[in-house]
């Protein structure tokens, strides 16, 4: 019965995933408001990717030693782009938030993807989300390098959002 907060990446340094999914373990204010969804990698079979191999470990690891079991599901990497919208879509439906956490990212179609559909945007600094969100109107910008403030800046949306929906 929570808001989701959602991000779908592939499973990379770059993105980002495991320092989101580290924020959102961190903040304990942060997962009483929300839960957390992640599509990014395949978690049916192991990697040949050394780089994704090392984040799917680090993402166990922070599963563990954040106990997020019944506040965060990880899927699997979708290629269906009409399931993909639908993901948006029912995010849009719990009054939740998109997050691209990335360090950088070039352009970011899945900013433009979330904010289609009307989701509550909140994404990297660094790179195109930077000229396609007016912080605080079209969405919010975060710094991938200060990941206590951008669960900080959830916490205040998430609040805010409860007293005036």
């Amino acid at each position: 019965s929570k808001p989701i907060i959602f991000t779908m990446a592939r499973l990379d340094r770059v993105k980002n995933i495991s320092g989101l999914v580290e924020w959102y373990g961190k903040n304990a204010r942060l997962r009483e408001l929300v839960n957390l969804v992640v599509v990014a990698g395949d978690r049916r079979k192991e990697s040949k990717d050394l780089e994704e191999k090392a984040e799917m470990k680090k993402m166990y690891g922070l599963i563990e030693t954040y106990k997020l079991n019944g506040q965060f599901r990880w899927i699997s990497s979708q290629m269906n782009r009409v399931r993909n919208g639908e993901l948006y879509r029912v995010i849009c439906d719990t009054k939740g938030a998109f997050v691209q956490p990335a360090v950088y990212e070039a352009f970011g179609l899945t900013v433009v993807e979330a904010m289609t559909c009307g989701l509550p945007t909140f994404a990297t600094c660094n790179g195109g989300p930077a000229e396609i969100i007016v912080h605080g109107k079209s969405g919010f910008h975060i710094d991938p390098y200060h990941g206590d403030r951008a669960a900080e800046l959830l916490v205040d949306f998430f609040e805010k959002c409860k007293v005036d929906p």
